[in-house]
């Protein structure tokens, strides 16, 4: 990418991972897959001018809080904040000039691993609180470790999460509809037209949002389902099964036949929103110039529910002052048998 800094971690033939301090994001990933050949399978821009006018949030890391929050009103033990809308009237992944459009400070940066930080200053964005975030970034064999921590001197919400789209089969080639996604979760979260949750979390058996078994996407994202139809495919919150706890779990795997590739995911979070890059419509172009359209990659992003602040019974995303707010997560790389 011209006009940006390139942190290059990894070497062939494991994961080769391209950083970018703008939005600490993933700029290329590249594997090897099953059947031998090299492929970039997360989806990107050129240009640091292609990334900073799409909002599609590619490969960056997104904060302060992934997801949405109900008419950008954020509720604290202090009294109630203002967040600015930006998608459909609600607060999305830390508002219109997020963390994914920020230039990140590199701390640190070797042949196997990084250290981005960001310090995000009281009322950014509308939040409070001066807040100091890190992403760091790790190339070992076959895996990708990310960790992502934040600190803050005044009480305020913590949520971030990083946001690349996979597609096995190599960026600009197909769409995601011939991978097989599984998901380690009985319940999901049914959210109105807008993408706010209606309350409960509902149990996936009988419906299309039933991953365990590791389905085909294509005809997953066909099925006449109401949730579906409204939200052009799959962008919903699944509560991970394990308890979320310090160390990570596998939560999701993602298979590519025709490569022989898979992805396994694991994490330390409760929830995993998964997005079959419903919204992509080919007016932002990718690398070679390619157009992202619709399907042409899936974020698998995990997270604290969407709207959480609304939902004093779902864990607390409230972050005090001498606490550190912390979440991993690993890219597992392997050839299917």
């Amino acid at each position: 990418m011209t006009g940006t800094t390139l942190l290059r971690l990894g070497t062939e033939p494991g994961p080769v991972l391209h950083l970018l301090p703008l939005g600490a994001c993933v700029h290329r990933l590249e594997v090897t897959g099953g059947d031998g050949r090299r492929r970039d399978v997360v989806l990107g821009h050129d240009t640091v001018e292609e990334r900073l006018a799409g909002g599609e949030f590619h490969g960056a890391v997104v904060g302060r809080y992934a997801n949405r929050i109900a008419h950008g009103d954020l509720p604290l033990p202090g009294g109630a904040v203002s967040l600015p809308t930006n998608d459909r009237g609600h607060h999305l992944h830390g508002g219109p000039d997020g963390f994914h459009r920020r230039q990140w400070e590199v701390e640190h940066h070797d042949e196997r691993s990084a250290r981005l930080a960001l310090t995000s200053p009281d009322g950014d964005q509308g939040y409070p609180g001066t807040l100091r975030a890190t992403a760091s970034y790790r190339v070992d064999d076959d895996r990708v470790e990310v960790e992502l921590t934040a600190t803050t001197d005044a009480t305020t919400v913590v949520g971030l999460t990083q946001h690349s789209y996979f597609n096995l089969a190599g960026v600009g080639t197909r769409t995601v509809d011939d991978h097989r996604l599984t998901v380690h979760a009985e319940r999901w979260t049914p959210v109105d037209a807008t993408g706010i949750p209606l309350g409960e979390h509902a149990a996936v058996d009988g419906t299309p949002f039933d991953l365990r078994g590791g389905p085909l996407l294509g005809p997953v994202l066909r099925t006449h389902h109401p949730q579906l139809l409204d939200a052009r495919g799959i962008d919903h919150n699944y509560v991970l099964d394990g308890d979320g706890g310090d160390a990570v779990r596998e939560v999701a795997v993602l298979d590519h036949p025709a490569s022989r590739t898979r992805m396994t995911l694991l994490t330390d979070r409760a929830g995993l929103q998964v997005y079959t890059g419903n919204f992509l419509d080919g007016s932002t172009v990718g690398h070679g110039g390619v157009p992202h359209r619709q399907g042409d990659g899936i974020a698998l992003e995990p997270q604290s529910f969407p709207d959480s602040p609304h939902h004093p019974e779902w864990p607390s995303v409230v972050l005090e002052p001498g606490r550190t707010w912390r979440s991993r997560l690993v890219w597992h790389f392997s050839a299917l048998g």
